[in-house]
């Protein structure tokens, strides 16, 4: 039988799996048991009472975290030569059109997210292959597919977030990291939390969230007290 590690000893005696905690408690918690070397980041699922397969319960929504996500987010902006401008100052990374599509055909997907105008979707279509399984392919539903490109790239950069309940029934998304401040912490999941509350869809049925689970890199989970987050 496997030997614990001590650190991981340590961690354990400090978690109680069968006590529920409210956000501020459970953040504190997983910065406290986090042992990762660098700045882990914190993740928070939220297991939901839907059923992903039918179209009228797919919960999907955009976020911005009142305390960004701590995380560097590359921006690509895919837009017509009298927008370049505009999206250089909002702090685009890179900006452009036929030279980084060419990139892209190429197998070129080193960003995080890309924004472009309507008028430039259908030059996209075919690059589906490449940005769909990704992720980047833009979409109108989060806001990144704009006439509007520097107020996309700011809130972009600013912590805005994209999400979507999996095949399994669970919202997964970034809500900061250890080094932030536990209320910070709180405050971001909340944020989060409320909107899915939101766009609870009206053909499900019984419990909403299950649970709530928050975490670092490498930590064990800590469950949130779904009483506490109006649940």
């Amino acid at each position: 039988m496997a030997r614990i590690p001590k650190k991981r000893k340590a961690v354990l005696a400090k978690l109680d799996q069968s006590v529920t905690h409210n956000l501020t408690a459970a953040s504190a918690l997983v910065k406290e048991i986090s042992t990762a070397k660098f700045d882990a980041s914190v993740d928070i699922a939220v297991r939901l009472g839907v059923d992903p397969r039918k179209a009228n319960q797919m919960v999907r929504g955009i976020v911005t975290l009142p305390h960004g996500t701590g995380k560097v987010v590359r921006v690509l902006v895919l837009c017509t030569p009298d927008k370049e401008a505009e999206a250089k100052a909002a702090g685009a990374d890179f900006v452009g059109l036929d030279d980084y599509l060419e990139k892209i055909k190429g197998g070129w997907t080193d960003v995080d997210v890309i924004i472009t105008m309507p008028s430039i979707m259908a030059k996209l279509g075919p690059l589906g292959r490449v940005l769909g399984p990704r992720g980047l392919m833009p979409n109108p539903k989060t806001g990144t597919v704009t006439m509007d490109v520097g107020k996309a790239v700011e809130e972009t950069k600013g912590g805005k977030i994209d999400f979507r309940v999996d095949k399994t029934g669970i919202v997964h998304a970034s809500v900061g990291k250890v080094s932030f401040d536990k209320t910070k912490l709180a405050e971001n999941a909340n944020e989060l939390i409320s909107t899915i509350l939101k766009l609870k869809p009206s053909s499900a049925k019984g419990v909403y969230v299950k649970s709530i689970y928050l975490s670092s890199t490498m930590s064990p989970s800590v469950q949130i007290d779904t009483k506490s987050v109006g649940a």
